[in-house]
């Protein structure tokens, strides 16, 4: 029978995750932390997660959007430019933390930090998660058209995806400001 546990983090618990974070996206700023590092460390915790079967479900099912967030970044055809490529990874940075709030290794609520970091993460990137999400879905449709068209989609790839690119890139933008004044 399940169990529905809630809880409500208040505005002095937010500002405490938020300063853990801005400390770890310093890092990421100050070169102290590159981003193939954060992507790996991140990239860890999600596995970690996923073979983990006595990790809490309301933590697993968090800690998987990490992948999201690592692909973004690793995405060779994405191209994220700079500024929305350290902001990704600056979020991620956390998780290169081996010192994070609550020690990984804690059965149980060893990833629980990490699950509310994920879920302040996804809230401030979801503009840029679902413009990847779109441009994902973009790349899969148009080289199936192509291959039902005997079309090659590796020929002139670079020149369909860029448009598609360019375009989700500059509304992930117009969306991420028009709700700057929630997060960070």
């Amino acid at each position: 029978m399940p169990l529905q546990i809630s809880f409500e983090l208040s505005d002095k618990d937010l500002e405490h995750f938020k300063a853990e974070a801005r400390t770890a996206q310093q890092a990421v700023i100050d070169g102290k932390l590159d981003r193939d590092r954060v992507a790996a460390e991140a990239r860890k915790v999600f596995e970690q997660s996923a073979n983990s079967s006595d990790l809490p479900e309301f933590i697993s099912t968090r800690l998987a959007k990490l992948e999201t967030l690592v692909d973004m970044v690793t995405d060779e055809e994405w191209q994220l430019p700079e500024d929305e490529l350290n902001r990704v990874c600056g979020a991620m940075a956390y998780f290169a933390n081996p010192d994070d709030l609550i020690h990984d290794h804690v059965p149980g609520i060893g990833f629980l930090d990490d699950a509310i970091m994920v879920e302040l993460m996804v809230e401030n990137l979801q503009d840029d998660i679902d413009a990847y999400h779109e441009f994902c879905k973009f790349r899969t449709n148009e080289a199936e058209k192509r291959k039902r068209k005997g079309l090659s989609t590796d020929i002139k790839k670079e020149d369909w995806l860029a448009d598609q690119r360019a375009a989700l890139h500059h509304r992930m933008r117009q969306r991420r400001n028009r709700r700057s004044a929630r997060i960070w």
